[in-house]
């Protein structure tokens, strides 16, 4: 299939593996074009499944697909011998997740976060672009990706306030 990507590096790791499976970002990464864009679609059901629940779920459950990607992206690329590849997109699903926290309910929100997270994770103004470049392992891959929806959040939070 042509979109999808022919990297021998994707050959180590396996959608059976529940690790490399949710690295992967349910398998968006294994997109040939744009992964990390495709990645963070991937989070859009999981984001809706999410979002009715109390905040303080909601605030629970983001800092455990955190934490979690910590090991997660970490595990991913050690089994395919390459530091943030990007195919790896977990780091994606938890930065739209951490875009919408308290985000009102409505597709125009989702689009603008969804928006504003990817702009945040392709521009990488500072300090984004220092860590990505200077932290390593899981922390590394998935440190900039969380700085990116925590800019995410704050200008979604600041055009909330703007027009509510």
């Amino acid at each position: 299939m042509k979109w999808l990507s022919k990297d021998k590096a994707l050959t180590r790791l396996s959608l059976k593996n529940p690790v490399h499976f949710l690295a992967l970002g349910f398998g968006s990464g294994l997109a040939a074009k744009a992964p990390g864009t495709f990645g963070t679609f991937a989070a859009i059901p999981l984001y809706l499944l999410m979002a009715p629940l109390p905040l303080a779920w909601y605030l629970g459950l983001t800092l455990i697909s955190v934490l979690a990607g910590f090991y997660i992206c970490g595990k991913a690329a050690n089994d395919m011998g390459v530091h943030d590849h990007g195919a790896i997109v977990w780091d994606e699903v938890a930065g739209l997740l951490i875009t919408m926290i308290a985000a009102p309910a409505g597709w125009v929100w989702l689009l603008v976060g969804f928006g504003l997270f990817r702009f945040f994770d392709i521009i990488k103004p500072w300090p984004i672009r220092w860590l990505d470049a200077k932290v390593e392992g899981g922390f590394g891959i998935m440190i900039d990706d969380v700085l990116a929806g925590v800019f995410a959040f704050i200008c979604l939070q600041g055009l909330v306030w703007c027009f509510s």
